[in-house]
């Protein structure tokens, strides 16, 4: 339902913008869902780096305000993480969620390595 794409391998301080298509998700769920940016980096837990509310309401991780932005595009069903100043901190496997606020339905990207040098 959810490809993830634009990861890759780069150096510190460059930019990458992952985006998340969805499939098969009408736009009414989409539109009428949270969206969301997690990442897991080898022996860490899941974190969530990004959400853009069904409102629009933006919130962030800590360690990544000022530097990345999350938006959206409900016509074309995707979900965009721009990431600026990329630190070797940020190496990880970045997923995308689609939770549907008014119900059950909820979907995972398959996740895009990003791996940044220093």
């Amino acid at each position: 339902q959810l490809q993830a794409s634009g990861g890759g391998l780069v150096q510190a301080g460059v930019s990458l913008r992952l985006s998340c298509a969805s499939s098969g998700i009408i736009l009414s769920v989409f539109s009428g869902s949270n969206l969301a940016w997690y990442r897991q980096a080898p022996g860490k837990e899941r974190e969530l780096v990004a959400i853009i509310y069904s409102g629009g309401t933006t919130n962030y991780a800590d360690s990544v305000k000022g530097r990345f932005t999350i938006s959206k595009d409900n016509g074309k069903r995707t979900v965009y993480l721009q990431m600026n100043s990329l630190k070797a901190e940020d190496t990880a496997v970045y997923y995308c969620n689609v939770q549907y606020v008014y119900g059950s339905a909820n979907y995972w990207g398959q996740g895009t390595q990003v791996t940044v040098s220093s």
